[in-house]
C-alpha cells in the first residue's frame, strides 16, 4: 500500500465569469457509491442550476469518471478531471455547479472557468498526503512517561490516545520504517522494559510542519 494524496474535508469555492456563477464543490470519497451520492446531493441542492458537472478519481480500481452534464463535449468534465490528475489527488470527487448568466463563454472560456472552479474547491478542501502507518500501543510507568512521549515525537509518531490508569497506555501511529529505530530508543531509555505492540496498518494525514 503506497502513500497517496487526497483532500482533508469537504469544501467549496466560487467564482463569477461573465455573469455565470460557478461553484466548485470538493469532497474526499473512497468508493464510487460515495462519489455518486455526493454528486446526487449537489444536484438536489442546486436543482435549478443549468449544469452540475462532475469528475472523480478513486484508488479502488484506479477509476476515473467525468460528465459534461450538457456542456459542449470536452469543455467541462474533462477539464475538472484534469485538475485532479495534475494535482496528483485521488479518492476525491469534484462537482462544479453553473448558473448561466446569459452570456456565452465559448469553448476556451468554459474550460478556464470550470478548471478554475475545480481548483478553488480543491484548494478549499486542502490537499493532504495520506501516509501508511503502523497502529501501535505501549504501556509505561508514570516515571518513564515524559521521556517516552518525547521519543515518540522525535521518531515522527502521531499520538492518538492516552489512557491514565495504574500505568499509562499510549496509542500511536508511526511509519513502519521508523518503528525499529523507535524500538531501539525505547529499549535504551527503559532498559528494555517497554514493549510496543503493533495492531494493524492504516492511513493517516502527514503531520503539518509548524
Amino acid at each position: 500500500m503506497a502513500d497517496y494524496k487526497t483532500v482533508r474535508a469537504a469544501a467549496s469555492g466560487e467564482l463569477t465569469e461573465k455573469r455565470s456563477r460557478f461553484i466548485g464543490y470538493c469532497k474526499p470519497v473512497s468508493t464510487e457509491e460515495e462519489a455518486t451520492a455526493f454528486i446526487a446531493s449537489i444536484r438536489s441542492r442546486h436543482w435549478d442550476a443549468r449544469h452540475n458537472v462532475y469528475a472523480y478519481s478513486l484508488r479502488e480500481g484506479n477509476l476515473r469518471r467525468y460528465s459534461d452534464d450538457g456542456e459542449p463535449s470536452g469543455t467541462a468534465g474533462m477539464p475538472v478531471l484534469d485538475v485532479l490528475q495534475k494535482s496528483g489527488v485521488t479518492d476525491v470527487c469534484v462537482v462544479v455547479t453553473r448558473y448561466f448568466g446569459g452570456v456565452l463563454l465559448g469553448t476556451g472560456g468554459l474550460v478556464r472557468a470550470y478548471s478554475q472552479a475545480a481548483r478553488l474547491g480543491l484548494n478549499a478542501a486542502q490537499v493532504v498526503l495520506m501516509e501508511r502507518c503502523a497502529c501501535c500501543t505501549l504501556r509505561c510507568s508514570y516515571t518513564h512517561y515524559g521521556k517516552i512521549a518525547s521519543l515518540l515525537q522525535e521518531h515522527g509518531a502521531g499520538l492518538d490516545d492516552t489512557v491514565y490508569e495504574a500505568d499509562v497506555l499510549l496509542r500511536f501511529h508511526i511509519k513502519p520504517e521508523a518503528l525499529p529505530g523507535l524500538n531501539k530508543a525505547l529499549a535504551d531509555a527503559t532498559a528494555g522494559e517497554i514493549a510496543v505492540e503493533t495492531e494493524k496498518e492504516a492511513y493517516f494525514p502527514k503531520p503539518e510542519k509548524i
